[in-house]
């Protein structure tokens, strides 16, 4: 009986050895691969949720010029012609413009990068409301995505024309997230500086090669519309949702 245990154990115990080595060595590369792709995970959150406040603290500087806006100084007559006036473009100021009461660029500092916004994009189904950040430098685009939703192309908030919206798409209910959620008939809220509030109705809803840029035409025959783009499967496509003034 002895002698049988004897041959078994040195039988086994070499291989076992080694086996146990090797598996105790991947028992720990897996827990320190897990812990490095959870501390990576919680840093992302907390990276993006830091960079959510700095969008609320702008939406807060927009929310604070609308209120030093005085609607009764302006009538119906001046409120045909006013026109957000945005750093962002060159077009001359006349005299009659200069007159009136117009709501001034909201700004806002962090980081060494100063954010300028030029509205306010609310849908309601999807519970989120962002400042829109007028279209930065190629090289800033990323940085300003993290916090915001940006203009990509287009016109001035609420004016005539296609005004092209790119979010980021973080699989979550943050920025664009859920836009793919959203259905014909659905309503979009852009307020302007001026504190004017338009509603677009979705129209049509459909997925692009990152390459297709179409959707950003501005034939619009005339029309205020709006088109709001994210990225779809992983970031090989891209969803776009089309929606027109009412």
């Amino acid at each position: 009986m002895n002698q049988i245990l004897a041959t078994q154990k040195i039988y086994v115990t070499p291989a076992l050895k080694r086996k146990k080595k090797f598996y105790k060595f991947e028992f720990l590369l897996s827990v320190f691969l897990v812990c490095i792709l959870f501390s990576y995970y919680i840093y992302a959150e907390y990276d993006r949720n830091k960079s959510e406040e700095v969008s609320q603290e702008i939406l807060d500087s927009i929310n604070l010029s609308f209120s030093q806006i005085d609607e009764n100084d302006i009538n119906e007559e001046e409120s045909e012609v006013i026109r957000v006036l945005l750093n962002y473009t060159n077009t001359e100021i006349t005299q009659e413009q200069e007159d009136i009461p117009v709501a001034a660029p909201s700004t806002y500092e962090a980081g060494g990068i100063t954010y300028q916004a030029i509205g306010v994009l609310n849908i309601p189904k999807l519970d989120i409301t962002y400042p829109i950040l007028d279209k930065p430098s190629d090289d800033l685009m990323e940085e300003m995505l993290k916090v915001s939703i940006c203009k990509f192309h287009g016109p001035a908030a609420n004016e005539v024309g296609n005004l092209c919206i790119v979010g980021h798409n973080y699989h979550n209910s943050k920025f664009f997230s859920k836009l793919h959620t959203l259905e014909n008939g659905d309503i979009i809220e852009i307020k302007d500086l001026n504190g004017k509030t338009l509603n677009y109705k979705v129209y049509d809803k459909y997925v692009v090669e990152p390459t297709d840029v179409a959707c950003t035409s501005q034939l619009t025959n005339g029309k205020t519309e709006i088109t709001l783009i994210t990225c779809y499967n992983n970031g090989r496509q891209r969803t776009v949702i089309k929606a027109v003034a009412e």
